[in-house]
């Protein structure tokens, strides 16, 4: 979420980081960067409990503080980066996974090590990790997964 914030930065005039905890998990030096981006606000404690926009798009976010606290933020965007860790503990023991727990899948393939068990989205994907990337990889998993189904009829 801080490469995001600051790669943000370099564009927008003004960047929320809506930030679920009262800490990072990033590195001390993307922390570092971070702050020190004057048009980067860090909003601790906080949800998102809504995404409010009209016929013309987003125009804002409803935020809920952990003292219960709502309010709203004007918005001309949203952009969601949740992290690093994919949540993919529970395949551990049936699907092979790197280091940082991405499912390892086939060259650019969404076949993994189990034959009929494709992955696809952001546990499979350590480099984009972007909701549009996750869709057009769904959409291969699903294909492969539809030859697997005729292949086996």
């Amino acid at each position: 979420a801080c490469e995001e914030a600051t790669y943000l930065a370099g564009l927008c005039r003004k960047v929320y980081m809506i930030v679920r905890r009262n800490v990072l998990r990033a590195s001390q030096a993307m922390q570092e960067k971070v702050n020190s981006m004057e048009n980067i606000e860090v909003l601790w404690n906080c949800n998102t409990q809504e995404v409010l926009g009209d016929e013309y798009g987003v125009t804002g976010a409803r935020l809920l503080r952990k003292d219960g606290e709502v309010f709203d933020i004007a918005l001309d965007g949203f952009f969601l980066a949740i992290g690093h860790k994919p949540n993919t503990d529970l395949f551990a023991e049936y699907i092979e996974r790197d280091a940082e727990g991405y499912i390892k899948v086939e060259g650019h393939s969404p076949c993994t090590n189990v034959a009929g068990v494709f992955a696809a989205g952001d546990c499979a994907d350590p480099h984009y990790r972007q909701a549009i990337v996750a869709a057009a990889s769904g959409c291969k998993a699903a294909m492969e997964a539809e030859r697997y189904l005729q292949e086996k009829a």
